[in-house]
């Protein structure tokens, strides 16, 4: 067991009950994470259903309610889980929600619902483990963009504002504790093949492949392996940086 590349790692993982978030909790408890996932009421029996497909790895699933979009949850969670397994060594910021028009139909709640969970989330999370990992002089954090955040798309305004916001997070973070060993990183993925995508309109998702070079929707495993590697130790040397995957609809 001791073999397993994220053996006694410990760390969060946001909206990590499905979708890109449910393979990144995934595989990160089958290299031997402790893995703390993060959501709604209704999140609990995905999560359950995720332990349930990897046998072993189940144990290392970890499923605590919480509203990214206040701070006071997130800290609470924080600390829930410090209290429980003794350390935090990497945060994933993966929960996000979409409420989509133009800029014209959406209602200010529209904006301001997607801006609380999708930008005020990932700061409200960072700020929460910070201190931990000062203490430690050690952490990764990991921030799910999306290639929208950085091309614009039609009727997201509010879901592109937010996550351009995100990288602009991501790399002011990443100056302020690069000297103190924690990294903090960017992952901007394109058309990936989850419920949120399944709930585009059809033709919507037929352009976007069309108008990808590889021709197809991405997996969230491609994913996954990304965050996996920018999490770990090797990646050392690698922070405030953003990284496409998204098979070339935007370079």
């Amino acid at each position: 067991m001791d073999s397993l590349p994220f053996h006694g790692r410990v760390g969060i993982v946001t909206g990590g009950s499905r979708g890109i978030g449910g393979a990144i909790s995934s595989l990160l408890a089958k290299e031997g994470g402790t893995v703390a996932i993060l959501g709604l009421p209704e999140d609990r029996a995905r999560a359950q259903h995720l332990a349930s497909r990897l046998n072993g790895a189940a144990p290392r699933l970890h499923f605590y309610e919480t509203d990214v979009g206040i701070y006071e949850r997130c800290r609470e969670a924080v600390a829930a889980v410090l209290e429980e397994h003794g350390r935090i060594d990497f945060l994933v910021n993966n929960a996000g929600i979409t409420r989509d028009h133009t800029v014209r139909k959406m209602t200010i709640d529209e904006w301001e619902a997607v801006l609380q969970v999708n930008l005020s989330g990932p700061f409200f999370m960072i700020k929460a483990v910070l201190d931990a990992m000062l203490e430690r002089g050690y952490g990764r954090i990991v921030n799910i963009s999306s290639v929208v955040g950085v091309s614009g798309n039609f009727g997201q305004a509010n879901y592109a504002a937010a996550k351009a916001g995100l990288i602009g997070l991501t790399k002011t973070v990443a100056r302020e504790v690069a000297k103190r060993g924690i990294t903090v990183n960017a992952v901007a993925p394109g058309f990936i093949d989850t419920d949120m995508t399944k709930s585009m309109p059809v033709q919507a998702i037929e352009s976007a492949i069309a108008q990808t070079p590889e021709q197809r929707l991405g997996k969230p495993d491609e994913v996954a392996q990304l965050v996996r590697f920018l999490l770990d130790d090797k990646a050392g040397y690698i922070t405030g940086a953003v990284y496409n995957i998204n098979g070339g609809w935007y370079m």
